[in-house]
């Protein structure tokens, strides 16, 4: 079910902050009212694709705090093995320099709350055992909370299909241009386009000027 509209699922784990220190009760209840939150999930440690999207979100840490967001990475890994990641050099495979919090989903709880877990749980009534069926790992889920904690957009990947961090960029602009501006953006609408009024008259003005 999406989230888009609702309160953003809230969590207290484990996760690994400036690239050096485990903290073992992290949760985005400190952004709120504060800062707005670009949540991001990824499969897993050590792999492939996950460390361009991780190093990609680094390189564009400075645009995202110039809109007034904090970036935060999610996995299912553990903190330790999140660490051991975070200090191992980039041209090895590592992640080596990224200095935003990595939080470690090792119940998969939080995943499942966000929609984005590979697979699910079931319960047989007989054998009165759980069993789990596909990937017990996080698709490349990303959500934009807003600093009342409201997410106003989620996106979700299959495993192999990395993200666009400039998307993501994009669409921070578009939120913060709705909330000062009280207009809505059309169709591939960057920072500097011209937005529209949500009226027929809007549209009509919109489609007049391109």
């Amino acid at each position: 079910m999406a989230l888009v509209g609702k309160k953003a699922p809230l969590f207290k784990t484990g996760a690994v902050i400036n690239g050096e220190e485990i903290v073992e009760d992290f949760s985005l209840e400190q952004y709120i009212g504060k800062k707005n939150v670009l949540f991001f999930f990824y499969p897993k440690d050590f792999t492939f694709v996950c460390p361009t999207e991780i190093h990609a979100f680094q390189e564009k840490l400075a645009e995202f705090e110039k809109r007034d967001t904090v970036v935060v990475g999610c996995s299912t890994d553990t903190e330790e093995t999140h660490l051991a990641w975070l200090t191992t050099a980039k041209d090895n495979g590592g992640i080596e320099g990224v200095t935003y919090a990595l939080v470690a989903d090792v119940a998969k709880t939080v995943a499942m709350n966000y929609g984005v877990l590979g697979g699910e749980y079931s319960f047989d009534a007989v054998t009165r055992t759980w069993s789990f069926s596909g990937a017990p790992i996080a698709y490349r889920g990303t959500f934009l909370i807003d600093k009342e904690g409201i997410v106003r957009h989620e996106s979700i990947n299959d495993f192999p299909l990395g993200r666009n961090i400039d998307e993501a960029l994009r669409i921070i602009d578009a939120q913060l241009h709705v909330e000062k501006f009280g207009e809505v953006c059309p169709a591939n609408w960057e920072e500097g386009d011209k937005a529209m009024t949500a009226t027929q008259e809007g549209v009509a003005d919109y489609f007049s000027k391109n």
